[in-house]
């Protein structure tokens, strides 16, 4: 019997693709016999995935769980619709959210961190729901927000099931008042963020590269109005208030009554509470924002099938 060492089991993971925990088995059942393991993970129909590891995954759900004053959010891609509505799919990523929220959203503990009492971890456990339901799926992020006192609200839009949908919100108060209250108030600013897609928490927040982007943008279209560079400067300062106010989400209107800004509705709410207040964080999660999707002509693709 072949010692199974820390190599052969990589070996065995580059050439199926399959988690390294179904790897250890197989070469275990197997005696430590590569190509054995190799046709063990292949019955298994383990040995699948990797086949599957190259093809757009931009689909999915967006998933989030809380307990009181922390909470966590993740995105868990698939390749269709499909099987966003397929109850075990659902169940993983739950499962997953769970899991994150015990780590408070380090992705990479997360990966590592055991699935519930399957014997693998979460990483692996991808892998074995590559081969289960048959498409590529990829644990794309995770983000965790806690406080010390209050409340970590959560809001999820386009909702499949609870806690499960197309975009999920996170929005932290820290603060000694009422957690009930805080909660209400919490969940509508996390539906304002759903909504308004703000981009820093505040003015200091702002990307110095993206501050820097604006204002060159602003200076040359004001240029091009002829006026005076006194007069451009001022100009370009007003249009950056503006900038702020679009970004920023303490700067932004609350769309729930369409006048206060966010500070504002934090402040009433300590005023309120008899408390202090502070929104100190925020994430939003957009299903497959960011990824390239393939254009297909699906047409195409059934000609094509029915000739081959």
């Amino acid at each position: 019997m072949a010692e199974i060492t820390a190599a052969l089991v990589k070996d065995l993971r580059e050439k199926t693709g399959a988690g390294m925990m179904d790897c250890k088995k197989a070469l275990a059942e197997t005696g430590g016999d590569l190509e054995g393991a190799i046709d063990w993970l292949r019955k298994k129909g383990l040995a699948a995935a990797a086949k599957k590891a190259g093809r757009v995954a931009a689909e999915g759900l967006v998933a989030v769980a809380g307990a009181g004053n922390k909470a966590a959010v993740v995105e868990l891609n698939a390749e269709t619709d499909f099987v966003a509505r397929n109850d075990g799919f659902q169940d993983f990523v739950k499962g997953v959210a769970a899991v994150a929220l015990d780590v408070v959203g380090d992705l990479e503990q997360l990966k590592v961190a055991a699935y519930q009492d399957t014997g693998r971890n979460v990483a692996d456990q991808v892998t074995h729901m590559i081969a289960t339901i048959g498409e590529n799926m990829n644990l794309r992020r995770s983000t965790g927000l806690s406080v010390a006192n209050g409340v970590v609200a959560s809001y999820i839009h386009s909702a499949v099931a609870p806690g499960l949908g197309k975009i999920g919100v996170l929005v932290a108060l820290e603060s000694e008042g009422d957690a009930a209250r805080l909660e209400e108030v919490g969940k509508q600013i996390a539906m304002h963020v759903a909504a308004a897609n703000p981009q820093f928490l505040n003015r200091d927040s702002v990307d110095t590269s993206a501050l820097d982007r604006e204002r060159a943008v602003l200076v040359d279209q004001a240029r091009a109005s002829g006026r005076p560079e006194e007069i451009i400067e001022k100009m370009v300062e007003g249009r950056l208030r503006k900038y702020y106010e679009e970004v920023c989400l303490l700067e932004q209107v609350f769309v729930i009554d369409g006048e206060s800004k966010i500070s504002k509705v934090v402040e009433n709410l300590a005023k309120e509470l008899g408390k202090p207040v502070a929104l100190t964080g925020f994430v939003r999660y957009a299903l497959g924002e960011g990824i390239e999707k393939e254009e297909s002509d699906f047409a195409a693709e059934v000609a094509a099938a029915v000739k081959g």
